[in-house]
C-alpha cells in the first residue's frame, strides 16, 4: 500500500509561481509513475503532467505546457510540481497520483488533495 500526502498549495496571484510536493510513505514509488491531475467543483479530476519512475519520460496535459513542470526524487520518495506563470484557470485542487504508466490513465493510488487558487 502507499500512502501519498501533496503539500505547497496556497494563494497566489495570477503571474506567479508555486511548487507542490507529493510524499510517498508505506512502500516504494521507485517503479510507479507519478503525476498530478487537478479538479474543480462540478468538473471532472484532469490530468496535469506525468513522470516515469525513472524521471526520464515526462507528459503534460496541452494546457500547462510551457509553464509546468514536474520532477521527482526517489531516494526521497516524493515527486514535484512547479507551476509557473500562474492563470486563474489554474485554480483547483490538486491530486497526486501513482500508476504503471506515466501518463497514468488508471491510477493505482491518490493523494487526499491540495488547493491552488489563483487570485486575478
Amino acid at each position: 500500500q502507499v500512502q501519498l500526502v501533496e503539500s505547497g498549495g496556497g494563494l497566489v496571484q495570477a503571474g506567479g509561481s508555486l511548487r507542490l510536493s507529493c510524499a510517498a510513505s508505506g512502500r516504494t514509488l521507485r517503479r510507479y509513475a507519478m503525476g498530478w491531475f487537478r479538479q474543480v467543483p462540478g468538473k471532472e479530476r484532469d490530468f496535469v503532467a506525468g513522470i516515469s519512475w525513472s524521471g526520464g519520460s515526462t507528459y503534460f496535459a496541452d494546457s500547462v505546457k510551457g509553464r509546468f513542470t514536474i520532477s521527482r526524487d526517489n531516494a526521497k520518495n516524493t515527486v514535484y510540481l512547479q507551476m509557473n506563470s500562474l492563470k486563474s484557470e489554474d485554480t483547483a485542487v490538486y491530486y497526486c497520483a501513482a500508476d504503471s504508466n506515466y501518463r497514468l490513465p488508471n491510477p493505482d493510488y491518490w493523494g487526499q488533495g491540495t488547493q491552488v487558487t489563483v487570485s486575478s
